[in-house]
């Protein structure tokens, strides 16, 4: 029985020390990494996905991750073309297309792409005018990612997107564009009330003139005018009375005084 024990000691010793050499011979490489091989310091190969066998002390195995990552760049102070003091914080999106130049061409590719982001934000809205800022960003957007794009592709760096997230201006500016935006605002409903108007006249006109080549229609107009006015009991009217009525008043009055004295 002491035997059995013995040899079943030395067996699940065995199997465990095998587990543990097996494991540090082996070296797990995700989907969404790639692994770059050195062999006494000097690369050897890149490892796609999956179980890879590195020989410890001789060998190790640098991960790289080749998703699109997303640099927040922060506020960057910049100056415009027509000397205008801004704010501006923008996002990068990019992703390593080659790992071998990614690792061994730059130190810290993630920190050297965002350096090189706020470098490149700040020369490019340094050369277009605040209105080309706030009515372009999507031009400059493209202009700062073909920029960056350039000075990383010898890093293996390939630059998605950039987006330009928030503008901010000094408070003066902002006040006196309020202005402006309400200056421009009432001009536009002055030209619109005015056109209004002008139209209006014309129909008037037109009104004007078919009434006078039509006779009796301003009487009609007038007993139409007073049905509509009649039915609000609330209201008050004063009535016009129009100056031929008038003149036939006069006329029977005077009719009526002739028979009377004959």
């Amino acid at each position: 029985m002491e035997i059995v024990g013995v040899l079943l000691f030395l067996a699940a010793t065995v199997f465990f020390s095998g587990i543990i050499a097996f494991a540090a011979f082996i070296r797990q490489v995700d989907q969404y990494e790639r692994g770059l091989l050195f062999t006494m310091g000097k690369f050897s190969s890149i490892k796609d996905p999956g179980w890879r066998i590195v020989i410890p002390v001789l060998q190790r195995i640098r991960k790289v991750d080749i998703r699109i990552k997303a640099v927040d760049v922060p506020d960057q102070d910049a100056i415009t073309q027509d000397n205008v003091s801004v704010r501006v914080n923008a996002v990068i999106y990019y992703k390593v297309v080659n790992p071998e130049k990614a690792i061994l061409e730059v130190q810290d590719f993630y920190y050297a792409t965002s350096q090189l982001a706020q470098t490149t934000m700040r020369n490019v809205v340094g050369e277009v005018s605040l209105d080309e800022l706030l009515t372009n960003r999507d031009d400059i957007a493209k202009k700062i990612r073909h920029i960056v794009d350039e000075a990383t592709y010898p890093w293996g760096i390939e630059v998605v997107s950039v987006e330009l997230k928030h503008i901010e201006l000094p408070e003066n500016l902002k006040r006196t564009m309020a202005k402006q935006a309400e200056a421009e605002r009432e001009k536009r409903a002055t030209i619109i009330n005015s056109e209004g108007e002008v139209v209006a006249a014309d129909n008037l006109a037109k009104a004007a003139a078919t009434i006078a080549k039509s006779p009796g229609a301003l009487h009609l107009r007038t007993l139409n005018s007073i049905n509509d006015i009649s039915s609000d009991q609330s209201n008050t009217v004063i009535f016009a009375v129009p100056l031929e009525v008038l003149r036939a008043v006069e006329g029977m009055q005077r009719c009526m005084d002739g028979s009377n004295k004959n």
